[in-house]
């Protein structure tokens, strides 16, 4: 993903598995800045009021087939050229679908690449907006771990040195998964999603002061990395500080603001004999069962009033 520009077209071809008919022109050069797709029914009509020409054009079998039905070769031709002479990022043919040769001559006259996929409209439709939306999506990096624990996306932060890679790497030989470690990318997908990854120079590795970096897939095997997880919780990992009083029912969760989403975030200090890992295991299962709708504390609180009910 490019920062300012957007995404880029020759990225989205590859995760797709597109084919570009139109290889003269590069795609590399080339950026996609919105989220949404469209279909170019209306356009090959002739309609161009409200026309969205800086997204992905879609054609599936219905734009497709009322191209082969245009009889008059120079209707086609003058429409063809109106719908590519605006300024697009590309268009994309579902089902293998063969575009008539000048469809490809006005396409590489104006600029305008020409992908293709053979899966069909509706199916590819859904995956390409949910690349775009993750390509395109916010994106903050933060300095920390990221594991998969029990299925929940969990990020390990705390000051340099505190023990974040340690608490990881145990996690790993208990058969838990690495995401991220040391720098975290998160996007915001949606209002309710932030998806963590690793920046590629550091996918699967490890930092352990006093021995370096390690190899986690080499060392443990590739069902011990993930390449991105949806983030669920925050662990900060603390110097235990004698006069700091910590949580320690439950009530109400705590919470820190990552790309103004609300997540979830648990104090935790450090104290020597603490297993951070089994610490780590049992936040993860706590929080999966909050969000089946079970709170140990509520029900610690509720006990408590019928027992005082009681002996009132």
């Amino acid at each position: 993903m490019a920062e300012d520009k957007g995404a880029k077209l020759s990225v989205i071809a590859e995760k797709l598995k597109l084919t570009n008919l139109t290889p003269e022109i590069s795609l590399e050069s080339r950026y996609v800045n919105v989220r949404d797709i469209n279909r170019p029914a209306l356009q090959l009509t002739g309609y161009f009021e409200h026309f969205d020409s800086d997204r992905i054009q879609l054609v599936g079998m219905v734009e497709w087939t009322y191209l082969q039905h245009i009889e008059s070769d120079e209707a086609r031709y003058a429409m063809l050229t109106k719908l590519l002479s605006y300024k697009m990022p590309c268009i994309i043919i579902c089902r293998s679908l063969k575009p008539q040769e000048e469809f490809l001559t006005v396409a590489r006259s104006k600029g305008v690449p020409i992908l293709s996929t053979e899966r069909p409209t509706s199916e590819f439709m859904a995956e390409l907006i949910y690349v775009l939306r993750y390509e395109l999506a916010p994106m903050q990096s933060m300095h920390g771990v990221m594991v998969d624990v029990y299925g929940e996306g969990l990020m390990i932060m705390g000051d340099f040195g505190i023990g974040k890679s340690e608490a990881a790497l145990e996690l790993i030989r208990r058969g838990h998964r690495l995401v991220a470690d040391d720098n975290v990318e998160l996007r915001r997908i949606d209002d309710n999603t932030i998806i963590g990854s690793s920046p590629e120079v550091l996918r699967h590795l490890i930092e352990l002061r006093g021995i370096g970096v390690i190899d986690v897939k080499s060392l443990f095997g590739v069902e011990c990395v993930k390449n991105s997880q949806k983030l669920d919780f925050v662990i900060k990992l603390e110097d235990w500080k004698k006069e700091t009083e910590y949580e320690r029912f439950g009530m109400e969760d705590e919470y820190i603001e990552i790309l103004g989403n609300q997540i979830v975030c648990h104090s935790l200090p450090i104290r020597p004999g603490r297993n951070l890992a089994v610490i780590c295991e049992t936040a993860a299962v706590n929080h999966r069962q909050k969000k089946m709708g079970y709170n140990a504390a509520a029900e610690l609180y509720r006990r408590v009033q019928e027992n005082l009910a009681k002996n009132s």
